[in-house]
């Protein structure tokens, strides 16, 4: 996408997509940033920091892109330089909130003079507050999802739940990890004060926290969630196991003596009633007594 630059009265926002060396050198020309910053930029695994200087800050804040095919949520980066009336923006392009509000205030005069009309400090908790709202679809989709596996444990299809339960527990996790470090981030934009960043837009920052502090309740609620429906899982699949080697052992402890008698009287030696025209007709209903009687008396010690 390269370098795209609005200006309006006296703030500019440069918004910049997929940078390159080539948007990095064009920073370097008209900005006073740290090459160490620059550096950053180029960079996708760095953590969430914020570096302060005389002349502006440098923030490296993250929010969750839903990965379809690994179905887990990835951190997408966001790289921001912030100063008395200028706004750099930098990312990848994945998070649509930043590229759709860019949009928005170069098609539309009225939101342009909204958002950008009082400088850097606004416009930057603009930005925040609408990546911070964006991860709320995602969890409510995890929400959703942890519904649909209560309404499905105790179907048969155990092994199915269990693979979703997997699935969403490594998504809430993975949420966790990107939402935690955000909240030091604007805390510290709310409480310390710097002469680009009006002291009224301490309220508004402090909102935005509370968000930012809902989303982690709301993590907090579904790993707990998760972990209650993953307990529940495991016991009914224990159930379920020792249903099936009850079920086995009672079949074993029948077929005992019956396979006990069936090989005495296989025995090439002379036996009782060996010579009787109904042997066989004897052996079977003794074997069938045999098992009948054992299945009563396990019934009225309720095994079965």
């Amino acid at each position: 996408m390269g370098v795209e630059v609005l200006s309006h009265r006296r703030m500019t926002w440069v918004n910049i997509e997929k940078p390159t060396p080539e948007d990095m050198a064009y920073l370097r020309e008209r900005y006073p940033f740290h090459p160490l910053d620059l550096e950053d930029c180029l960079s996708r695994i760095e953590r969430p920091k914020i570096d302060e200087y005389d002349d502006y800050l440098f923030i490296i804040m993250q929010f969750p892109v839903f990965d379809i095919t690994r179905r887990v949520s990835r951190p997408g980066e966001v790289d921001i330089f912030v100063g008395a009336g200028f706004l750099v923006s930098v990312h990848d392009g994945n998070l649509w909130p930043i590229t759709k509000f860019f949009d928005d205030c170069q098609d539309d005069e009225a939101v342009r003079d909204r958002h950008m009309g009082g400088g850097s400090g606004l416009l930057l908790h603009d930005i925040v507050d609408r990546l911070v709202d964006y991860c709320f679809p995602i969890l409510y989709k995890v929400d959703a999802n942890i519904r649909e596996i209560e309404e499905d444990i105790f179907t048969e299809d155990l092994r199915g739940v269990v693979q979703e339960i997997s699935w969403v527990r490594r998504d809430v996790i993975a949420l966790q990890r990107i939402v935690k470090p955000q909240i030091g981030i604007v805390a510290n934009l709310e409480h310390r004060d710097r002469p680009f960043i009006r002291e009224e837009l301490e309220l508004y920052f402090s909102d935005v926290l509370d968000h930012l502090y809902k989303a982690w309740d709301m993590l907090e609620d579904h790993r707990d969630v998760v972990e209650g429906l993953s307990d529940t899982a495991n016991v009914l699949t224990s159930f379920r196991i020792n249903e099936v080697i009850k079920i086995l052992t009672i079949i074993s402890v029948i077929m005992l003596p019956l396979t006990l008698v069936s090989g005495i009287y296989g025995m090439n030696i002379s036996l009782p009633f060996m010579d009787h025209p109904l042997a066989f007709l004897f052996i079977i209903l003794l074997m069938i007594a045999m098992a009948g009687s054992m299945i009563l008396y396990f019934k009225k010690r309720r095994w079965i």
